[in-house]
């Protein structure tokens, strides 16, 4: 009986117009937010921080943002770094993608280079209120458990202070 409706639906499924096929796709399927994320770290070692205002709690985070349609994530996190503080990154490489569950979302962290001179052109847009280096040992008061974990797992080695 089961091998039937099986068979049944799958007829009718074959032979349904397209758009009831993306239609029934679009209804069944989970559907994400899609960020990039950038661990951008200088010369010496030190990780980049902003202070979002929109931010819940404290506001330090890794600068990052939503992708628009069609846009590729290096070009995203480019474009929000640029968009956030007006400064431009120097590499860019894929560090790891992760699901957040919580808020159906995909996040795609990169890792990046800036030379630390650079934030002395810092254009602070609307978004964020400042920018600042912070050696990985003394990582601002309130910055997340995630946000720290996420920096530890794209910087590897030494483990960041855990202080909230």
């Amino acid at each position: 009986m089961r091998l039937m409706l099986k068979s049944l639906v799958a007829r009718v499924w074959r032979g349904s117009p397209q758009f009831v096929k993306r239609a029934g796709v679009w209804l069944t399927q989970p559907r994400f937010a899609v960020t990039a994320g950038a661990v951008v770290s200088d010369e010496r070692g030190r990780v980049l921080l902003l202070r979002h205002v929109l931010r819940k709690g404290s506001g330090w985070g890794i600068p990052g943002g939503f992708l628009t349609v069609g846009e590729q994530p290096e070009e995203a996190v480019r474009r929000e770094l640029r968009e956030e503080t007006g400064l431009e990154l120097d590499t860019v490489e894929l560090a790891f993608v992760r699901s957040l569950e919580s808020v159906h979302q995909i996040e795609i962290i990169f890792r990046c280079r800036m030379r630390a001179a650079a934030l002395e052109g810092l254009e602070q847009g609307f978004e964020i209120d400042r920018a600042e280096w912070f050696a990985r040992a003394a990582l601002p008061h309130g910055l997340s458990k995630d946000q720290r974990r996420l920096i530890e797992r794209v910087l590897g080695g030494e483990a960041v202070n855990a202080r909230e």
